[in-house]
């Protein structure tokens, strides 16, 4: 397709004659055509968030939106311990299962994706931590000091017991591909409060199951797509490559995206239906933007020892706090998955893997509970930490035989969250006295993002994007706000 201010010229020849370090030539590994970091597409034709029907142009696209009715939450930090964390051996003790151990359940086992057998009892103490008496595991002994802050859901359930769809599920309320983000959904209907970062941010050491489809826009303007940080890299110049182009100054950057916004603007004129442009032209603009603050952002030396002595080593304390210096810099939504594929998949030596992933992550997560609360942020900051579903009560076979670990288990497991507008030191619904299944107050997923778009202002049943002659949303067609769980 010739460019109509140079004929014979495609729009990529021009983008490459331009030379701007932030197209081709600087971020196009970051803001490029891979969906890692979320290029945006097209602003196409579709509500905001109160209904109405005209579509926001790409440059305000991000810009802060009204909200249906007041927000408790202006943020939200996903801890995200992919792989499915057991129920029973972290935030939902059942102490029934050692008087059955190497026996059968007397109810069955249910149907899961590998054949199990019979109670393993968990290897990890319980006890009693707060004025609320909430039991936590001892792998979580840290993140239990803040008992009283924390509402545990413990009749989660979700459709089918495997990865990919249960991650889809958690993340973007549908089991199958091309369906928006939840953070996606956040950032299309508040925007941010920070022009020069993304509002929306997934940070993984690799690529967890299913891997972009949990942070993509899908059939939403490209805008509110996820970007995506790999943070097995530990230097701010290597987790956002591209950000710097050594070769041009940034005088000179601004002079070439003006003359490239300029022919972007001819022509677009003359293709009004792509609406591919605006959003690419946004995404120039960012990225501009973002040179200096995303690498202050990612910058966790700037922090006191105190405070880097206070999250403690390694990648998943770097995440944690890398997440609070986002919020506090206005980003909207902040996904932080454990790690690459599925860590907590422990099918087995329950005993050993999660010990270790739970030392992986306590002390951080205990920290960042603390850090918010000190900075003022814990009220207005969403925590969410869970799995896409929890394991099984009994024992997985292998070949036939009893293991040491567990299978997926989708028919109940446990969430918490913390922060806005949440009751802290609550527990609320409960699973059989085994843990298999949720049998008392159950909460669906849909009613998980029910209830956090309800804490964040919205009417889940409003925030809706007409695509393919539908009205699609988060929710799906179902959904129910957990009362109960807030304060």
């Amino acid at each position: 397709m010739d460019h109509p201010a140079h004929p014979g010229m495609t729009r990529r020849q021009a983008l490459r004659q331009a030379g701007t370090g932030l197209g081709l030539l600087g971020l196009v590994g970051v803001l490029g055509d891979s969906g890692l970091l979320g290029a945006p597409a097209a602003m196409a034709a579709g509500p905001d968030a109160a209904g109405a029907s005209p579509a926001l142009a790409a440059k305000d696209a991000l810009a802060a939106h009204a909200t249906h009715f007041p927000a408790r939450a202006k943020h939200v930090i996903h801890i995200y311990l992919n792989g499915g964390p057991s129920q029973v051996d972290t935030f939902d003790p059942k102490p029934l299962l050692r008087r059955y151990e190497g026996r059968m359940l007397p109810q069955g086992n249910l149907s899961t994706e590998r054949k199990t057998g019979t109670a393993l009892p968990s290897p990890f103490r319980f006890r009693k931590y707060g004025q609320s008496g909430l039991e936590v595991s001892e792998i979580f002994a840290r993140t239990a000091a803040h008992a009283d802050d924390l509402c545990v859901i413990r009749s989660m359930h979700a459709n089918t017991p495997n990865h990919e769809q249960s991650m889809r599920l958690m993340n973007c309320g549908d089991e199958r591909l091309s369906r928006p983000s939840m953070g996606a959904w956040l950032t299309y209907g508040m925007g941010t409060d920070n022009a020069n970062l993304p509002g929306f941010i997934a940070m993984c050491p690799g690529l967890p199951v299913a891997d972009v489809s949990n942070w993509r826009s899908a059939f939403l303007p490209g805008v509110y797509q996820g970007t995506y940080i790999d943070t097995r890299k530990d230097k701010t110049d290597e987790l956002i490559e591209n950000i710097r182009n050594p070769a041009v100054s940034k005088a000179d950057q601004r002079r070439q995206l003006d003359l490239l916004a300029t022919l972007n603007r001819r022509h677009q004129e003359r293709r009004a239906e792509d609406d591919n442009l605006e959003a690419r032209i946004a995404s120039f603009e960012l990225a501009y933007r973002m040179q200096m603050s995303a690498t202050d952002a990612f910058d966790v030396g700037q922090e006191p020892e105190s405070i880097r002595e206070m999250y403690g080593p390694g990648v998943q304390a770097r995440q944690l706090l890398i997440a609070r210096r986002l919020v506090e810099r206005g980003v909207r939504f902040v996904q932080l998955f454990h790690g690459d594929v599925q860590p907590w998949d422990s099918h087995d030596n329950i005993a050993g893997a999660h010990r270790q992933l739970g030392l992986e992550c306590d002390r951080a997560i205990a920290a960042l509970l603390t850090d918010l609360k000190q900075r003022g942020l814990f009220e207005e900051t969403l925590v969410l930490c869970g799995g896409e579903f929890g394991r099984t009560p009994s024992v997985e076979l292998v070949n036939g035989k009893p293991g040491m670990g567990r299978d997926h288990n989708h028919w109940g497991f446990s969430v918490w969250l913390a922060g806005a507008g949440v009751k802290g030191g609550h527990v609320h619904g409960a699973t059989d006295e085994f843990g298999y299944k949720a049998v008392e107050s159950p909460v669906h997923v849909h009613d998980l993002h029910a209830t956090m778009l309800h804490l964040l202002g919205f009417d889940h049943t409003r925030l809706t994007y007409r695509y393919a002659g539908r009205d699609f949303r988060l929710t799906d067609v179902s959904g129910e706000i957990v009362r109960d769980i807030l304060a």
